[in-house]
């Protein structure tokens, strides 16, 4: 990706080292193109890397709050709180990978490291993904099961789905490590490298799994939430307003929730199918890169907008550190 300035130096005119000026080549080839001529400059650090690196440091500290508020708040412990702190630690994860992959790849330059990068990569945008199907499955189970959502039932599946996800994250993360990779037939590489072609389609078939699964439990939490928003219009008489008030507000959130999930991520799955290893790099930098915003923008979607996790940074902020214990979450079925 990292393309150096071509230096013309078939000029007989001496040109002063310090000397920068923008010459036409004289070639036939080139008859239409601008040279910069300077002494020997090379760009040695990818614009692109640079931006990754950036959003990485942004996920990451955008992802520590939500997790340093949910780890030191007594009070957010229902299972709604932990999935979302799960979805924060593998964003958090993700940030501090593309952080450290900047670091490794222009610091130290060694194949192990890479590979492990890009397993740490894999694995928590991996978990990242699974902590939101993670949540839709508990946001359908709070309506379907609402008069039985606060049970130890509850716990008991919800610590079954975060071991399913951490689980499954990192075994496709130590895919690549442990031997799944191109770094001995450069030709199987994909728009990844070290990745496979046959990796990255795992991952972007895993992908559209879990976005059909989600798009499907979203259409059905629509259905609850309109029939209980029509449930209680007719019970307060009311229908043509607040049925109309409720049933916006809950699909515009769900439009939001997978409008932001499906953008970030479907182009760079759709080009992991269909992108060859030959292809510029600029077309994976450009389809990974809002992959990436994703993770910055889970944590206002699914924290920050929340009125417990917003007390509790009021709270913070202001020095008061001490919660009320009666003080009980509501429910997750609040979209």
């Amino acid at each position: 990706m990292n393309e150096s300035l071509v230096v013309n130096d078939s000029s007989a005119t001496p040109v002063p080292v310090e000397a920068l000026q923008w010459m036409e080549a004289e070639s036939p080839e080139h008859n239409s193109s601008l040279e910069f001529s300077t002494a020997p400059l090379e760009f040695t650090i990818n614009p692109w890397d640079i931006m990754l690196c950036m959003s990485g440091t942004v996920i990451a500290c955008e992802n520590a709050i939500v997790v340093a508020i949910i780890f030191y708040t007594p009070t957010l412990r229902t299972p709604m709180f932990v999935l979302i702190g799960s979805l924060a630690t593998a964003d958090l994860l993700a940030g501090m990978g593309l952080i450290l992959n900047f670091v490794f790849q222009y610091v130290i330059s060694s194949e192990t490291i890479s590979l492990i990068t890009v397993g740490f990569l894999v694995a928590s945008f991996t978990a990242s993904i699974i902590s939101l199907l993670a949540i839709t499955v508990d946001r359908y189970f709070s309506l379907y099961n609402a008069l039985t959502y606060f049970s130890e039932k509850t716990l008991q599946y919800v610590h079954l789905m975060l071991m399913g996800t951490w689980g499954v994250s990192l075994f496709l993360g130590l895919l690549p490590v442990l031997g799944w990779n191109c770094l001995d037939e450069p030709s199987s590489c994909s728009i990844v490298r070290p990745l496979t072609r046959s990796n990255v389609t795992l991952l972007a078939t895993f992908f559209f799994a879990i976005f059909v699964l989600m798009l499907t439990l979203y259409f059905k939490i629509c259905k609850i939430v309109c029939r209980h928003a029509h449930q209680i219009a007719l019970q307060q008489h009311f229908f043509a307003t607040s049925h109309y008030v409720a049933t916006k507000k809950g699909v515009s959130t769900l439009a939001i929730i997978l409008g932001t999930f499906g953008a970030s991520w479907l182009p760079f799955a759709i080009y992991c199918l269909v992108g060859e290893r030959e292809y510029p790099s600029v077309y994976t930098y450009a389809t990974l890169l809002p992959a990436t915003y994703n993770s910055m923008i889970n944590p206002i979607i699914y924290a920050y907008r929340n009125t417990e996790i917003q007390r509790s940074i009021y709270m913070l902020l202001c020095g008061c550190f001490h919660t009320n214990g009666a003080y009980r979450s509501r429910s997750p079925s609040e979209v």
